[in-house]
């Protein structure tokens, strides 16, 4: 099938990253979200985004203009439906995504192929409550989507060769590269991320280490680019510990059980750099470690 027409719904960092990238593929886009304070703040930070390409050569000025005038912001739901694909991006909260697809079925024109950007969810269970589970996978960018190039595309178990041949094919337009990954908790990159980022904080929790040399080490003695508790801020605390709590109940493994000091952190309301304090405090000019 030719897919056109894309819908995002959510558009906090994932679904304008999403929207970003699927415009500049020249795919036009409609963008929704509950607030239009979000919807306003997204296109405002696509904008700077494609700017920021532009100055330093990624993209040419009328690139940006033209992929601009194909994002259509709209409080309306329903809007989203008259689409080739929907890719839902909101928060990772199961309840939450059921009850977006169960209010936009209705609206679906009869070929819409339904994804969701979860990462950690099961697509399976997700698809089942629809009225087309053969028609419906995950579609997992990774953040930030205009820099990085993995998706991971997910086949729930009902899923049609032709729906995952559509959503690579959307993958390859946008010169991105595909991973398949089974229907199972947290798939293949957060499977393996997350429990890492989890025994930093238990590492940090136990006192081996400072929130510093924990991070200076897995930069310097394992080449990471970043270390595992300033990557945990910038995904947010709160999905760490949500993706934790997918990998927990879901495989019944106690090695999977989140850190007491990551709830901790996620009670008090430091969620990382989007709350301004996580494990580091980012309210000054540098980042402060908080232990």
């Amino acid at each position: 099938m030719t897919i056109q027409k894309i819908g995002i719904i959510g558009a906090g960092q994932m679904g304008n990253g999403i929207a970003h990238v699927m415009a500049l593929a020249d795919y036009d886009v409609v963008l929704n979200d509950v607030s239009q304070q979000a919807l306003d703040s997204a296109i405002e930070s696509i904008e700077k985004n494609m700017a920021r390409q532009v100055s330093k050569g990624k993209i040419p000025a009328e690139a940006m203009s033209t992929a601009m005038a194909r994002i259509t912001p709209t409080l309306a739901l329903a809007d989203v439906g008259a689409t080739d694909l929907v890719i839902e991006a909101a928060t990772e909260r199961e309840t939450i995504k059921q009850a977006i697809f169960d209010e936009l079925l209705p609206h679906l024109l009869p070929h819409t192929i339904l994804t969701s950007n979860t990462s950690s969810i099961s697509i399976t269970r997700l698809a089942s409550r629809t009225d087309r589970p053969e028609r419906f996978m995950g579609f997992h960018f990774m953040n930030p989507v205009p820099v990085m190039q993995l998706v991971e595309l997910i086949r729930g178990i009902a899923t049609d060769k032709e729906t995952y041949a559509a959503c690579h094919g959307v993958v390859e337009r946008l010169n991105k590269t595909a991973a398949s990954a089974e229907d199972f908790p947290a798939f293949i990159v957060n499977r393996i991320l997350m429990p890492m980022i989890n025994e930093a904080v238990y590492t940090l929790y136990e006192g081996v280490g400072s929130v510093q040399s924990i991070d200076l080490s897995l930069k310097l003695g394992a080449n990471h680019p970043m270390g595992p508790l300033e990557l945990a801020d910038f995904i947010g605390l709160d999905t760490c510990l949500a993706i934790m709590n997918v990998l927990h109940d879901g495989l019944a493994d106690t090695k999977y059980r989140p850190c007491p000091l990551l709830t901790k952190y996620v009670e008090a309301g430091w969620l990382g750099r989007k709350t301004q304090r996580g494990f580091y405090d980012y309210r000054g000019e540098t980042p402060v470690p908080t232990r």
